[in-house]
């Protein structure tokens, strides 16, 4: 579960990740949003070691691209958000991994399912 803690002024949201798993459904990327609001994030799924794909409440999928390198994420399981508001906005805002690393957002691309065809 996603939970929303205010310290000092400061909103910290800490959000379960699940490991990567071998995709059993692939991901069309479409433009994505400037920001996403806080509260409708309901989990995270590690995509890549510079990619986390948000689950919205609404049952879609965002995918959050940085700007670097974040393999520590999946370490223990879980990551914060550190947004400056209501909104996790992209070119602002970073992803934190429990061990201490800072992943700068560079950008969110919106996730349509490709849904496997049969023989």
């Amino acid at each position: 579960p996603v939970r929303v803690m205010t310290i000092e002024q400061r909103m910290i949201v800490r959000v379960p990740v699940r490991p990567r798993l071998v995709p059993i459904v692939g991901w069309e990327e479409g433009k994505g949003p400037k920001c996403l609001p806080v509260r409708a994030i309901a989990g995270a799924f590690l995509a890549g070691s510079d990619e986390i794909d948000f689950l919205l409440r609404n049952k879609q999928r965002v995918r959050a691209r940085l700007e670097n390198d974040c393999s520590g994420l999946d370490f223990y399981g879980g990551l914060y958000l550190q947004p400056e508001g209501a909104m996790l906005c992209a070119g602002r805002d970073a992803i934190r991994s429990r061990v201490g690393g800072i992943c700068r957002i560079s950008k969110f691309k919106s996730l349509k399912p490709i849904l496997a065809k049969g023989d």
